[in-house]
Formats: C-alpha cells, structure tokens, sequence
C-alpha cells in the first residue's frame, strides 16, 4: 500500500527542486535526485523478489553513498521509495544524509513503475518542495535519466547512457515548472558510481 506523505498530492502541480550547497541557483531552479538501490543478495531462492535484502557488497556501499550526498550538499525535504525491501534497506542506510524533517513516501508504485508513471508522480508533488530523491530500481531510473537527461557534461552524459548500476545517485535540474517537465529539459548535474567503470 502507498503511504502518501502530507507533501505529496496526486493531480497537484509538481514542486520545485533546488540541492544546496552546490551552486547558487534561482529560485525557479528545479533538481532531483535518483538513486538506485545497492546491491541486493540473491542468495535465498526462496524469497520473493520483493523481499530480496542487499548482499554485503550493497551494505558496504551505502556508507560511500550517504557521504556522496553529505559531500555534495543534496538534501531532499521529499523522498519516495519503493516498497521494496532491499530499496527500503538502501534508504536506512542513506538516511543521515537526509532531513530529519524530510518527507518519505514509501510506495509500491515504484517497485513496477515505468519512466511515464514515474514521471506522474513527480508532476504530483507540492509547490512547497525544494528538493526530491527517487530511491528505486532499474530500469525505471535508467529509463527516466535517459529521456529527461538533455543537456551536461558530454562525458558523465556518455558513462549515464552506458549503465546505471547499483548504488548509483544521479542529480539533474531544470527550469520552469514541475507540470511542464518532459523530455530532454534536465541537464545532468552529477553523477556518483559505488566503483570506478570499466574501461
């Protein structure tokens, strides 16, 4: 069941996303974070994949996570989850890293959604929002920062179109209003890797 934060409402105009301490932007400045889940253990044939908790790498991982976002100034006063276990694991282990007064919406939305749905959750969100995280899975995220992605550094652009692994955080923005986000309108602004690609 989806448990709607008091920040969220459906059909609403979509908020304003704004990450502090990175660049001073305007006020109509929107960002948002993905991040997907560490790496989850498929050792236990008989759970469901719902139920899957992270391996040890994934645990290892969120330490480097949640210091990305400590380092780079993101935090989001509005988070929506999967309801998935090892997305719900990923979010505690992050969650230093996140407002203690921030918002979080915990959803089964999420764990089968596609790049559009995605898309109408976040025209949903409220005005008053700064700033928004995603903590979900693939290939929804993938889907969702190639088509919102259109403009930033030729080279993280590159490394984003090849693959977004687990333990990923992608930070983009855009201007104007959350209603008319679409396609190609985010300029990618970061790109954080649990471990360096492969060449």
């Amino acid at each position: 069941m989806t448990q709607w934060a008091s920040g969220f409402r459906p059909g609403a105009h979509c908020a304003r996303f704004s990450t502090s301490g990175l660049v001073n932007r305007p006020d109509h400045s929107r960002h948002l974070i993905l991040v997907r889940h560490a790496k989850s253990s498929w050792d236990d044939a008989s759970l469901a994949d719902h139920d899957r908790p992270l391996a040890p790498r994934g645990t290892r991982a969120l330490d480097g996570i949640r210091e990305h976002l400590e380092r780079t100034g993101h935090r989001p006063e509005l988070v929506f989850c999967s309801s998935a276990r090892r997305t719900i694991d990923t979010l505690d282990g992050i969650r230093a890293a996140i407002p203690a007064d921030a918002r979080v919406v915990v959803t089964e939305e999420l764990y089968s959604a596609t790049a559009d749905s995605l898309l109408g959750m976040l025209h949903g969100i409220d005005d008053a929002v700064g700033c928004a995280m995603v903590v979900g899975h693939n290939p929804v995220l993938h889907d969702a920062c190639l088509a919102l992605v259109g403009a930033g550094r030729a080279e993280m652009r590159r490394q984003l179109a090849t693959k977004l692994p687990t333990g990923a955080v992608v930070t983009m923005s855009f201007e104007g209003s959350w209603a008319h986000l679409r396609s190609g309108a985010a300029e990618l602004d970061d790109l954080y890797l649990p471990r360096p690609p492969r060449s």
